[in-house]
């Protein structure tokens, strides 16, 4: 199959898809991380080439619930991010996928296909992540282990390690990578071209 994973510069779903012999190509304004087949540049110069499957990452800067205290000072971001998922939901590719965590596309386009957690595909961690689907099945769990270690605030609120990562430059792409036994399970469950 020929597979886009759009805004995607780990390429650790592309290398799932690769590793499973299918035409797999990362798009991201973003240089890859890895070596492999990537477009830098806007998705929306490759969307009508021909692609059997996309995985969608929007960026979920200006859309996730956990930036909710600034939504009001980024009105026009966050239409702008909102405009750009439904483009991408609106492709004209057959087998879309698109991830974000927990987010507005709930309440401002539509709630998402499914919920699952990293602690399902073999990651002791917690990480809500959303899934809006079409001509796609849900993804089943492949390794269910525990939730992970979690971190209490001073508020004594829990919250996942991942989530309290000290400021860096780097801290938006660890908090935002994709776990890699979903990105196996996509490939395997999601790679078949029935």
């Amino acid at each position: 199959m020929r597979v886009l994973i759009a805004c995607e510069y780990s390429g650790a779903v592309r290398d799932a898809f690769r590793a499973r012999g299918h035409d797999a190509l990362s798009c991201d304004l973003l240089p890859s991380e890895t070596p492999g087949p990537h477009y830098q540049g806007p998705v929306q110069d490759i969307l009508g080439d021909g692609w059997d499957l996309m995985i969608a990452h929007p960026p979920c800067t200006h859309l996730a619930v956990s930036g909710a205290r600034w939504f009001k000072d980024k009105a026009q971001e966050q239409a702008e991010a909102l405009d750009f998922v439904r483009l991408l939901l609106a492709a004209p590719i057959a087998r879309i996928a698109l991830e974000n965590p927990v987010s507005v596309i709930s309440s401002r386009i539509r709630r998402p296909d499914q919920v699952i957690q990293p602690w399902q595909f073999g990651h002791e961690a917690t990480k809500t992540t959303c899934l809006w689907l079409k001509g796609l099945p849900h993804l089943t769990p492949t390794n269910i282990v525990g939730k992970g270690a979690r971190h209490v605030t001073k508020s004594g609120r829990s919250l996942p390690q991942w989530y309290n990562l000290p400021p860096s430059a780097d801290r938006w792409k660890i908090r935002s990578a994709t776990f890699q036994g979903i990105a196996d399970a996509m490939a395997e469950q999601w790679g078949n071209p029935c």
